[in-house]
């Protein structure tokens, strides 16, 4: 007989494993925004929607823990932070270099691949610099 593999209890293990691999300890808090923000595949997240999320599976966790595990995250390349305005950001799970179409009137992020995508005619740089990222968000609206 095959003995049953608790599936959970693995994904929890995958979760830390990933966690401590970004050099951060893998608190009970943290574990749970990983399951949320990770197991579904990629994602385009804002801090007070995952508090949501977290609040409705009876996770306990105060938005500004959700907002400083989101940027312990993003600051150890877990996560990318992809601001759409000054007051809007969103915590994307695909860190792979990509550009996004946010669409306006529903406050949506969607990825474009890099490869779809070109940026020709680049100005001169300032002396000592050199591009380290190009990040490109067409903003789109419904046509009237």
């Amino acid at each position: 007989m095959t003995p049953q593999v608790n599936e959970n209890r693995t994904d929890v293990i995958d979760l830390e494993n990933k966690i401590r691999s970004a050099n951060l300890r893998p608190t009970r808090q943290r574990i749970s925004l990983a399951k949320l923000l990770f197991s579904e595949g990629n994602r385009h997240i804002t801090a007070e929607k995952l508090h949501g999320e977290a609040l409705g599976k009876g996770v306990k966790i105060s938005l500004a823990t959700i907002y400083n595990n989101l940027h312990q995250f993003t600051t150890a390349g877990l996560l990318r932070e992809v601001v759409v305005d000054a007051s809007k950001s969103y915590f994307d799970t695909n860190v792979e270099p990509h550009h996004h179409f946010f669409h306006e009137d529903r406050g949506l992020l969607e990825d474009i691949s890099s490869h779809r995508l070109t940026v020709d005619d680049i100005p001169n740089l300032p002396e000592g610099t050199e591009i380290s990222s190009i990040d490109v968000i067409v903003r789109l609206t419904k046509r009237k």
